[in-house]
């Protein structure tokens, strides 16, 4: 498998530590306001490529993966934020953590192995800033503050791909209190009047925000890893900081092996920004498009690329959905021979996702395979085994192919179920899917007893519902509508 190590600036094959098994660390949310859909665009990227990365299709037939992601639950914004409203900083991280598990469960998104929080490694923590002072590269103050040693890490931004003095050329103003450089960062806060805090070496206080990630990532991966992933904003300085805390101790070389930076979302074209005003949250995304064409919005774009999240793009996503929901419906086997369809675009699939996980060029070969299935179908072609690996390779991007999990342009079963009482339907089911059907077999009862008018009302009720109907050699074909 290649991929686009961000440490290297090129495209390198992936060889994991060890055969067979794969170590991830991917940094999660800071939990002191709603997720936005940026959160949700790096979760479902890396769900994905865990998702191939387990699965049993991929070259060496999968790999055992352990997925290790956290939650920084105290930090400047949780603290801030609490204080704004009147809050305990625990309380408010522990409901914005609950509800953005309710939000990754709704996206089809698999659990990591680990979910570490900052607050229950705090001994992990402090140990690890213990031995970066041993080492020579962090210094303790007066007040209380532990702070990292920058000019003593000579290769110091190379994951970042610039030189200390370039970025010390972007800081503004003289070192801080007790500080011996302005790039140093801290390593310990020394405890402010009215914040949580922990015991320590060197007084009161609680954890800086980048010795966190290298701390928990290193305990549970070891020193070193396969893979640490994050959004593109987090290269410098959160993962050139880490870098520099775990080699210190660890020696050159050690830490992640690759480094995985997916690109961030734009809103209509701009940064999402709360000063414009333009910050979708996920719950936003959620009431707004169902959580399957949410997922083929990111994956039909590169991971490393940026998004622009449109409500163009998201029509066409759901466009997307519709013809891959088409493809798996039901229809019957077909009295002619089975499909051959499936294996050419398996092989394109897991080619595309070898060459640095080109999730666009991997979807293409899905889409190729739906429309041949939906052609094959209606020439009377047992599609079922072409079905089946359509089935498997969207499960591997994580999609559920659900037509009844929607949001608020999905399908309606309370107004389906109006619609066929107004023409004495009976459905035989509660499901929106079942109606659907109940009301095509009447209309296509009404056209054989040549009551044109009731058929064209009834397809016209549908098309109010927000329900395409395409009359197909094989009978009346339905889409979700956009």
């Amino acid at each position: 498998m290649r991929l686009t190590n961000t440490l290297s600036g090129a495209i390198e094959t992936f060889r994991p530590l060890e055969d067979g098994r794969i170590g991830i660390y991917v940094c999660g949310v800071t939990p002191y306001e709603e997720s936005h859909f940026g959160h949700a665009q790096y979760a479902i990227i890396f769900d994905a490529f865990i998702r191939y990365l387990r699965w049993d299709g991929a070259p060496g037939g999968g790999s055992e993966v352990t997925y290790v992601s956290n939650y920084t639950d105290i930090d400047d914004k949780v603290i801030d934020r609490a204080a704004e409203l009147g809050r305990d900083p625990l309380d408010l991280v522990n409901d914005q953590i609950a509800l953005w598990e309710q939000q990754q469960r709704a996206l089809n998104l698999q659990e990591p192995d680990v979910r570490p929080r900052v607050t229950e490694h705090i001994e992990t923590i402090v140990e690890a800033i213990e031995r970066i002072i041993e080492a020579g590269y962090g210094y303790a103050t007066a007040a209380g503050d532990v702070y990292y040693r920058v000019r003593a890490m000579a290769d110091y931004g190379k994951l970042s791909h610039r030189n200390i003095e370039e970025l010390r050329a972007g800081t503004r103003g003289e070192p801080g209190e007790g500080k011996e450089f302005p790039l140093d960062f801290a390593l310990w806060k020394a405890m402010k009047p009215g914040e949580p805090n922990w015991p320590s070496p060197w007084g009161a206080g609680r954890p800086g925000w980048h010795i966190e990630c290298s701390a928990m990532s290193q305990r549970y991966l070891g020193p070193s890893f396969d893979i640490h992933g994050g959004g593109a904003d987090l290269v410098f300085p959160h993962h050139e900081n880490e870098v520099a805390q775990a080699e210190a101790v660890s020696g050159p070389g050690s830490f992640a092996q690759i480094w995985l930076h997916n690109g961030l979302v734009q809103r209509d074209g701009e940064k999402m920004s709360k000063s414009i005003g333009n910050v979708v949250t996920v719950r936003e995304a959620l009431e707004t498009w169902r959580p399957d064409a949410l997922r083929l919005f990111v994956l039909e774009g590169h991971y490393r690329r940026p998004n622009n999240l449109t409500d163009e793009a998201m029509a066409a996503a759901g466009r997307g959905l519709d013809r891959l929901l088409a493809a798996v419906r039901d229809e019957g086997a077909g009295a002619g021979p089975a499909s051959s369809a499936g294996p050419a675009e398996r092989a394109r699939f897991v080619e595309a996702l070898e060459d640095d996980f080109s999730t666009p060029r991997a979807l293409a070969a899905v889409f190729d395979l739906a429309r041949t299935i939906n052609r094959e179908r209606d020439a009377g072609t047992d599609v079922r085994p072409a079905q089946a690996v359509l089935r498997e390779l969207t499960g591997v991007l994580g999609l559920t192919l659900d037509a009844t999990d929607a949001g608020e342009d999905g399908l309606n079963a309370v107004a389906l179920s109006k619609l066929a009482a107004r023409h004495e339907v009976a459905c035989g089911g509660s499901d929106a899917e079942t109606t659907i059907e109940a009301l095509l077999a009447r209309r296509q009862q009404a056209r054989e007893e040549r009551d044109f008018a009731l058929a064209d009302a009834i397809r016209a009720d549908l098309a109010d519902a927000g329900i395409e109907v395409e009359d197909t050699p094989r009978g009346a074909r339905w889409s979700a509508a956009r």
